[in-house]
């Protein structure tokens, strides 16, 4: 099923003068398909296609970008899509210990695409969720398999939103896969305690897209581990505390 914005594109293209071929060849689909269309009335665009916007340019999305970016975070940690379904199915699990991460999940995903999210509880965690056959438009990133045992490489597109927001990012990078704690170390028999912020995952390609959104935001990091970095000096942790904050 092709998406309704390529149905309205063919329409707009065979209205403007052009034959059913040259509307077939500028919207890069069959002959055939293109004449059963242009034989029968437009049908309006409807649903989340309104609000998906890598199909609809036109869309407003200067507030969307923000959402999109946080989201986009916590999809790379905790998140996976399920394409393979009659209608995409976008979950992202959020831990049950933090309703308000719940809740700021909930919120980005009603504010950059759906319609309705659900939330599903399972042992330890909530499974927040959306149907949506645009889900896959805004995250390419979806494939089989594990997210570590295959690439993860953002588009172009998605680059320019998190560096415009790149604390939105990595607050939904460390919401998932990160903590704040607070470390304890003794030096000379006096203990100190300082606050620190990790984040873990197995997948080099989204370590490292937490080292770029950190280097965007002037954020001192180091490698504690292969799969483990730490931020732990104090000027690095007051900007992470604006832009991440503890979870809630």
């Amino acid at each position: 099923m092709h998406p309704p914005e390529v149905r309205a594109r063919a329409h707009q293209v065979h209205r403007s003068g052009a034959t059913v071929a040259e509307t077939a060849r500028a919207v890069g689909l069959p002959y055939r398909t293109v004449w059963e269309w242009c034989r029968r009335p437009e049908a309006p665009v409807r649903g989340t296609a309104l609000r998906c916007f890598r199909c609809r340019p036109g869309v407003d999305n200067r507030t969307q970008a923000q959402a999109y970016s946080f989201l986009l975070g916590l999809y790379l940690g905790d998140g996976y899509l399920v394409s393979t379904a009659r209608v995409p199915v976008l979950r992202v699990a959020c831990d049950s210990a933090w309703p308000g991460l719940i809740d700021a999940c909930d919120a980005a995903m009603r504010t950059v695409l759906a319609a309705a999210v659900q939330r599903v509880p399972q042992q330890g965690c909530v499974s927040v969720q959306s149907y949506g056959t645009h889900w896959p438009c805004l995250f390419p990133q979806h494939g089989p398999g594990k997210k570590h045992e295959r690439r993860i490489v953002l588009t172009d597109w998605q680059r320019e939103i998190v560096t415009a927001h790149p604390g939105d990012f990595a607050r939904g990078l460390f919401h998932s896969d990160g903590c704040r704690i607070s470390n304890r170390v003794k030096v000379r028999g006096k203990e100190y305690v300082y606050p620190r912020y990790m984040f873990v995952n197995e997948s080099a390609d989204i370590m490292g897209l937490c080292q770029w959104a950190l280097d965007l935001l002037g954020v001192a990091w180091r490698m504690n581990r292969r799969n483990s970095l730490s931020v732990a000096r104090r000027e690095a942790v007051a900007t992470l505390d604006r832009h991440v904050g503890p979870k809630s």
